[in-house]
Formats: C-alpha cells, structure tokens, sequence
C-alpha cells in the first residue's frame, strides 16, 4: 500500500468504463474515479472503495458518497447542456453502505430546469443493492470549452 494517491492503477475495469482525468485538487484526494458513456448518452459514474475512502469501521464514509453523489448527480448537468455547475443544494438518504473493495455506480436524471437551474433526482448503488438515493439542485454557469 501506498500513500501516492497518483499511483498507476491496476485493477481491471468493468467493461465500458475509463478512468476519469480528474488528478488535481479534490479528485486527487478522492480518486480514482470513472466513468461509463452508453451508446444512448446514459452516463455512470464509479469507484472502487480503497482504503482512504473509509471510516473507522473500515466501511465507505459518508462524505465519500456524498462528494461521489454530488458529481454523478450534477454531472447530468454537463451532458445535457455542456456547461460548469455549482451545487446549491444535495439531499440524499443513506440506505445501506459499501465496504472496501466494492464497486460504487451512481448516475443522475434531470427532472426540472428553471431559467439556469437544473433539479436532478440520483441514485447510488452497488450490484443490485441501492446504497443512496436523492436530489439535487445544481446553478449552470459558463460553457465548458470543447476536448
């Protein structure tokens, strides 16, 4: 085990999925994160429960699948209308939780739109067991250059 979170990763991906590009800053502390692209446009977005994702009981910790479910949530965001966004509100029931070595999905549907606010209804799960499920209220701010 080492503490570079940087450090190549060599677990083998669930089919569909690629690593996302997000090694700076926040995504740095809570990477690795993925993400899965549908032939439909349907997005998921993953990670791997890893050591430094736990708490003391060596579970996932809540501020993990919060910070997971606020950027799968409001990543809804971003393929509907390709702009930045900032979370103006996240509420989320906690149903069940993930342990080391889990694979966590989680996605995001939006539900309403109000001049440039977006309402987005999520999910988090891992197999067949939902572990969070919520809402979120996300402000679009300025367009996202193109890759």
């Amino acid at each position: 085990m080492t503490d570079d979170l940087l450090e190549e990763n060599t677990i083998a991906l669930p089919e569909g999925y690629q690593t996302l590009n997000w090694f700076q800053g926040f995504g740095r502390q809570i990477g690795p994160l993925y993400e899965r692209i549908g032939d439909d446009g349907h997005y998921t977005r993953a990670f791997l429960v890893q050591e430094h994702h736990t708490n003391g009981m060596r579970n996932c910790h809540g501020g993990m699948l919060m910070a997971f479910a606020d950027m799968a949530f409001g990543h809804a965001i971003t393929m509907s209308v390709h702009r930045y966004w900032v979370t103006v509100r996240l509420m989320t029931d906690f149903l069940s939780g993930a342990k080391i070595g889990e694979w966590v999905e989680g996605t995001g549907e939006i539900v309403g739109v109000e001049d440039d606010f977006f309402t987005v209804k999520g999910r988090i799960w891992c197999g067949d067991r939902t572990i969070m499920s919520g809402t979120g209220v996300f402000k679009a701010l300025g367009e996202r250059p193109s890759k």
